[in-house]
């Protein structure tokens, strides 16, 4: 920064879950690797600060397990991407989303390459170079892109990290979960042939799943914060919390209410909608839901769209609710996680 050198940043969506980790990671240490005689630093930047790593506990497992330390990393609150991109010295790759929350606006200008498999919910003039597939996860693509780079580039840890993301990701590669596709399956493949000696999926998969579901001793307030999206009009600011816990468990935690309203209070939340979800032994996911916000008519409008929904329907039936201002809900249409839901109260809003 001092030499005026570019930074070329690639950084994931705000949640900042496995996915998004490692799908910066494994693009930027490409881009470094086979970038012909880069003019441009390339920096992976994690989008949260630095203190909330902790509690993204599958991925501090997994980087602690292939030897990177969190003092490699580079987090949010580290790095002054307004001040480089004033001083037009940022590029910035997106992954795992390509909508930047209200508060990062004014860095649009300087996003080059949007990597995302999600629907196309904006689109990106050019220079902007596009990817947009429909796979179960993003390290899908950034495998894709990476083995069709040159031989030799990828080593075992990136290859480790890529096959446990997508193998969490698609659930083991479940067709039950609803989220497997056969680009997935075919990246998996190819990471297994190409390194023989990674460990085996169903230990993977066993010990990244049991460490993205332990909750153990986290606050209310920490358990809304480990996977956490924002979405907000010009003056309605709604969170979207992914939630580890069965939702009956969650709604009666002492002083769950206080914790609710002092969590959106300290942090501009108008509301909040808390999605749980668990699987059974056949890797079949139970999904629920729950709407809060002291503002009937903003909680009211939330619980329309949801329940009216109809790309996808979610087939919400309602649960009874120990507090007047949270709706709670079943959720019939397993298979729609927060990526499909997340558009839909995105256009309520």
């Amino acid at each position: 920064v001092q030499r005026h050198q570019e930074i070329h940043v690639v950084m994931g969506n705000e949640a900042c879950d496995l996915d998004s980790t490692v799908s910066a990671l494994a693009l930027a240490y490409f881009l470094a690797q086979t970038s012909p005689a880069p003019k441009a630093a390339f920096v992976p930047v994690l989008n949260i600060p630095r203190a909330d790593f902790a509690l993204r506990t599958e991925t501090t497992f997994l980087l602690r397990d292939w030897g990177i330390p969190a003092a490699s990393l580079i987090f949010r609150d580290e790095i002054d991407l307004g001040g480089l991109h004033h001083a037009g010295l940022l590029s910035l790759t997106l992954v795992d989303h390509h909508v930047l929350p209200g508060a990062d606006a004014a860095l649009e200008e300087a996003v080059v390459e949007v990597v995302d498999h999600r629907p196309l919910e904006r689109d990106h003039g050019p220079p902007c170079q596009v990817t947009v597939e429909l796979v179960g996860s993003c390290a899908t693509l950034v495998t894709e892109r990476i083995l069709q780079g040159p031989p030799g580039v990828l080593d075992r840890t990136t290859a480790a990290l890529l096959h446990g993301t997508i193998l969490l990701d698609c659930i083991n590669l479940s067709p039950a979960a609803g989220r497997v596709t056969p680009r997935d399956v075919a990246c998996v493949s190819l990471l297994e042939e190409r390194f023989p000696e990674l460990p085996a999926r169903d230990a993977v998969f066993g010990a990244l799943q049991a460490a993205k579901f332990d909750v153990t001793g986290l606050t209310t307030e920490q358990m809304l914060r480990k996977d956490l999206k924002v979405i907000s009009s010009d003056e309605v600011v709604v969170a979207i919390s992914g939630i580890f816990e069965n939702l009956e468990t969650f709604l009666h935690r002492p002083g769950l209410l206080q914790d609710l309203e002092a969590f959106c209070q300290g942090r501009g939340y108008t509301g909040l909608v808390a999605m749980t979800v668990s699987f059974n032994e056949r890797h079949e996911p139970t999904r629920k839901l729950a709407v809060f916000s002291r503002q009937e008519p903003l909680r009211g409008m939330l619980c329309r769209a949801l329940e009216e929904a109809t790309t996808p329907s979610l087939l919400l039936q309602p649960l009874p609710s120990p507090w007047p201002c949270v709706a709670a809900y079943a959720q019939g249409n397993a298979v729609a996680t927060r990526k499909k839901v997340l558009p839909i109260l995105r256009a309520a809003l």
